[in-house]
C-alpha cells in the first residue's frame, strides 16, 4: 500500500548547497490543495521561517503545469487536480547549527521540517521519504543516519522511509556524510555515536572511552524512569567543527555540533573540560526524551508549528534539564562530588556576573524567549536572565528544598510527570510541575516558587546548601578567564566592567552600573590608550590588574570617527565568582549529602 503523501529529496547540487525536492500527493483536496511549512521547530524557541530558502517551485498534475496561490509567507493553494497532484522545488541549505538544513561536498543534514511541505488536511495521513545517494563525485562513500522507519533501503542508509504522520516525519533529523558510527548497547536498546567531520581526526577519536561513559550515562537516565520510554534505537548524530557547541532534541535522537577537542583521543585517559562539556551535552539532550520530548508543554503540543507557542514553564524544561545534565554525569561516576560542585559553582558565577537577573524573572525569560534569548544583543546581559543556568540553579534549590523538609525528591517529581503526562502524551498544563512538586511533598512551596520564578530575587543557594554540609561563599575574579569552582591567587583590586571583543581593542559589553557605565562608555567604543598609553589586545589584561578602586584613569577611545575622552572612576573588583566546598559534617546533613551527590 502506497502512502498517501510520498517526497524525494536529492542532493542536487551539493556545491550551490541545493536539496531538490518532489511531493507527491496521491489524493489531493478536491477544493485546491493547500501546503505549509513550518516556521519554527520543536525544541528551539525563535520563528524562522523556513519557507525562505525555498525556490524553483512548480506543480503539476497529469502531465501539465498547476497554478500556485501564495496565501502567506509559508502557505499556498495549488489549483484543482484530477489524479495525483506534484510539487517540485529547490531549497537552499547552507545553515550548519542544528535546526536547519546543510549540503555541501563534505556533509548533508536535515529536519524535514525546513524540506517537507506538508499537506493541509493529510497531518495525520501516511507518509514516504525517499532519499537518494548524491552523485556528485566528491560525496562518494557517503551513508545515512537516521531514526525514521525504514521501508527499502541499501547497506549505507539510502533509500526510503516511512512516518506515521507529518510530526514524526520532521521529527527524526537525516544526517549524510562519510560518517564515523561507533554503537554501543544501554540495557538491550542499539545506540550510536554518529561523527561526521574530517576523516583522519574521527579515526583517533577513543571509541571504546565514548561509548564507555555514554552508556553508563544513558543507563542513569533511563534507570530514574524505570526503562520508558522503550526504543528501537537512538542516535547522537554528530558534526564535529573546529569551534562549535549546541544541540536539539528529537523523539529518538539528537543532533549536535561539537568541536573536535571535546572529542577524547586514543591515550587520553585525564577527564579535561571540554570532553566532560560534550558529555553533559549528549546527558542533556538524552534526558529530553523524557523531559520535552513527552513531557511537553501543553501549548507547544498544540501548536502547528506556524506562529509562537508561549508558556512560562521553559525553565522547567530547560533549566531541570540543565540541572539534571552534569548531576547525571556524577551518578555514572564520570567524576565525583568536589568537581560536580566546581561545576555548580560555575553556574552560580555565571548567574551572578549577569545583571539581567535583577531585572527579569524566569516567568518572563521562559515566555519572552521568542524575542530575547534567541536574539541577543549587547545588552542582553544587563536586561535578561538563561532559563538555563537561573533555571537549573532554581532546579537545585527546589531538589533540596524536598530532599531537606519531604520524603521525596525532584526525581520523584518527573517520574509522576512522565506516568500522568510523558507516557499518556497529554499536555502538562502550566505550572505543571510546580504544583505536582507540591501535591507529592505536601509542602507550601507557593513562597519559594514566588521567590525563584515571579521574583528578581537571589537564590537561596548559600543556606540550602549548608543544609547539605556544603559550603557556598563569594569571592573575586582573579582573571577575566576565571570561571568559578576552587582557584588560588589574588584577586584584582578594580575592575571597569567591561569587556573587549576578542582580539581587539572595541568594546563588546558594558555592564550596568560598573564604572565604565557610568563613565559614558558605551559597546563599539574603539579604546585607544589609558592614562596616555596605548592600549593594544595583549596590554589590556595587564593594563586592568594595575588598577586600583576609585583612583581614577583617563580613557581616550573613538565613538564613530569621533575622538573621545572620559575619566573613569575603577570600582572595587565584585565577590562574583562563587566557590562550593564539602564540610566535614555528620548525622542528618552527612546522611542527606550523601542521598543527594553519592558515597
Amino acid at each position: 500500500m502506497k502512502s498517501a503523501v510520498h517526497y524525494t529529496v536529492i542532493a542536487a547540487d551539493p556545491r550551490a548547497h541545493l536539496f531538490a525536492v518532489t511531493c507527491v500527493v496521491a489524493k489531493p483536496d478536491a477544493q485546491g490543495q493547500v501546503f505549509r511549512l513550518p516556521s519554527w521547530l520543536r525544541g528551539s524557541y525563535l520563528v524562522r521561517d523556513f519557507a525562505k530558502h525555498v525556490q524553483d517551485m512548480r506543480a503539476s498534475g497529469g502531465g501539465k503545469p498547476v497554478a500556485i496561490e501564495r496565501l502567506d509567507k509559508r502557505s499556498f493553494r495549488c489549483a484543482p487536480v484530477k489524479g495525483a497532484l506534484t510539487l517540485e522545488y529547490r531549497v537552499y541549505s547552507f545553515d550548519e547549527s542544528v535546526r536547519k538544513a546543510y549540503l555541501d561536498t563534505r556533509r548533508g543534514f536535515f529536519n524535514a521540517s525546513s524540506l517537507c511541505y506538508c499537506p493541509a488536511g493529510l497531518e495525520r495521513s501516511g507518509f514516504e521519504i525517499e532519499v537518494q545517494r548524491p552523485e556528485d563525485a566528491l560525496c562518494r562513500g557517503w551513508k545515512l543516519a537516521t531514526t525514521l522507519k525504514a521501508k527499502k533501503i541499501s547497506k549505507d542508509g539510502f533509500g526510503t522511509y516511512t512516518a506515521p504522520d507529518y510530526e514524526d516525519l520532521i521529527d527524526h533529523p537525516v544526517e549524510m556524510s562519510a560518517f564515523e558510527r561507533i554503537d554501543f548497547d544501554v540495557d538491550g536498546i542499539d545506540h550510536a555515536l554518529v561523527l561526521s567531520g574530517p576523516t583522519q581526526f574521527l579515526a583517533e577519536v577513543d571509541r571504546e572511552r565514548v561509548s564507555r561513559d555514554l552508556t553508563a550515562i544513558c543507563h542513569v537516565e533511563r534507570q530514574m524512569f524505570k526503562q520508558k520510554p522503550e526504543l528501537d534505537e537512538y542516535l547522537f548524530l554528530t558534526n564535529v567543527v573546529g569551534a562549535g557547541y549546541g544541540g536539539l532534541e528529537h523523539r529518538s535522537s539528537t543532533a549536535l555540533i561539537c568541536s573536535r577537542n571535546d572529542l577524547p583521543r586514543a591515550g587520553q585517559t585525564k577527564l579535561g573540560k571540554d570532553y566532560r562539556t560534550f558529555l553533559s551535552l549528549c546527558s542533556h539532550e538524552y534526558f529530553h526524551l523524557w523531559n520535552v520530548k513527552r513531557i511537553t508543554a501543553k501549548s507547544f503540543l498544540e501548536s502547528d508549528l506556524g506562529a509562537e507557542a508561549y508558556t512560562k514553564d521553559l525553565w522547567h524544561y530547560e533549566g531541570v534539564t540543565s540541572y539534571y545534565d552534569d548531576l547525571f554525569l556524577l551518578r555514572a561516576n564520570i567524576f565525583d562530588a568536589a568537581t560536580y560542585l566546581d561545576i555548580v559553582a560555575e553556574n552560580a558565577t555565571r548567574l551572578q556576573r549577569t545583571p539581567g537577573r535583577l531585572t527579569q524573572t524566569l516567568d518572563d525569560a521562559s515566555f519572552e524567549a521568542w524575542i530575547k534569548y534567541y536574539q541577543p544583543d549587547e545588552n542582553t546581559p544587563n536586561a535578561a536572565v538563561s532559563y538555563y543556568v537561573k533555571g537549573g540553579l532554581a532546579a537545585m534549590c527546589l531538589d533540596l528544598t524536598l530532599r531537606l523538609k519531604s520524603k521525596i525528591t525532584l526525581d520523584d517529581v518527573l517520574r509522576t510527570l512522565w506516568t500522568r503526562y510523558g507516557a499518556r502524551e497529554i499536555g502538562v498544563p502550566e505550572g505543571g510541575l510546580e504544583a505536582v512538586a507540591q501535591e507529592l511533598s505536601g509542602l507550601k512551596l507557593k513562597p519559594l516558587f514566588d521567590r525563584m520564578l515571579r521574583s528578581t530575587a537571589e537564590l537561596p543557594l548559600t543556606e540550602l546548601l549548608a543544609e547539605f554540609g556544603i559550603e557556598a561563599v563569594r569571592r573575586a575574579a582573579l582573571s577575566d578567564a576565571d570561571v568559578g569552582g576552587r582557584a588560588t591567587g589574588e584577586a584584582p583590586r578594580a575592575t571597569l566592567g567591561l569587556k573587549l571583543r576578542a582580539g581587539e581593542t572595541r568594546v563588546a559589553q558594558v555592564l550596568s552600573g560598573s564604572a565604565a557605565a557610568q563613565a559614558d562608555i558605551s559597546v563599539n567604543d574603539q579604546l585607544l590608550a589609558i592614562n596616555g598609553l596605548r592600549i593594544t589586545p595583549a596590554s589590556w589584561a595587564v593594563q586592568v590588574t594595575q588598577l586600583k578602586p576609585a583612583r581614577e584613569i583617563t580613557l581616550q577611545f573613538f565613538r564613530g570617527d569621533e575622538l573621545l575622552s572620559r575619566t573613569v572612576k575603577p570600582l572595587p573588583t565584585p565577590a562574583e565568582c562563587w566557590t562550593l566546598t564539602l564540610s566535614k559534617v555528620k548525622g542528618d546533613k552527612l546522611k542527606r549529602r550523601k542521598a543527594w551527590l553519592g558515597k
